[in-house]
């Protein structure tokens, strides 16, 4: 044996933990998705059917099959299709940081408010009002920033819809 080709018993049972979370992830998809995810046959089967097992011992030996398995092939093109499923889009990213921009903008500016609802037509200046006057409020007297948060969370669900909507 080689001293190149020598792989520790550590780093094979490394190996193989990943290969077996790998499965779970894959066990974890919705039908849709792993529809999406490109994979040999027997593999597909392997998992749809470890969905069907409710007992703990009966899906733990499904998954060492699937480890099994995804040890005969390539699994990195498997586990970087999971990894996309499993990111958020680049769209829907920017639009979580246009809504902190947003926030930042109509908490600093009053003129803000007026700006967001030409933008974005049926959002109430009044609830938007309430939340900074809240939120200045919260900061005042020093409370956590609870306000603040639902903030965003009202901002980014108007600018989410607005986006699914393109």
């Amino acid at each position: 044996m080689e001293e190149d080709d020598f792989i520790s018993k550590s780093q094979r049972k490394r190996e193989m933990t990943a290969l077996q979370e790998l499965g779970e992830a894959l066990v974890k998809l919705s039908p849709d998705q792993l529809a999406r995810v490109d994979m040999p046959e027997n593999l597909r089967e392997a998992v749809m059917e470890c969905r069907r097992f409710t007992k703990h011992e009966a899906r733990r030996r499904q998954m060492q099959y699937i480890g099994r398995i995804m040890r005969d092939l390539d699994a990195d093109p498997i586990a970087q299709q999971v990894a996309q499923i499993h990111a958020p889009s680049k769209a829907h990213t920017a639009v979580f940081h246009r809504a902190e921009e947003w926030r930042e903008e109509i908490l600093v500016d009053p003129t803000a408010i007026d700006r967001f609802v030409k933008e974005y037509p049926g959002t109430e200046a009044h609830d938007l009002r309430s939340f900074v006057g809240k939120v200045q409020v919260e900061r005042s007297a020093g409370k956590p920033p609870k306000h603040y948060r639902e903030l965003f969370h009202f901002i980014n669900k108007i600018l989410q819809e607005q986006a699914r909507r393109k």
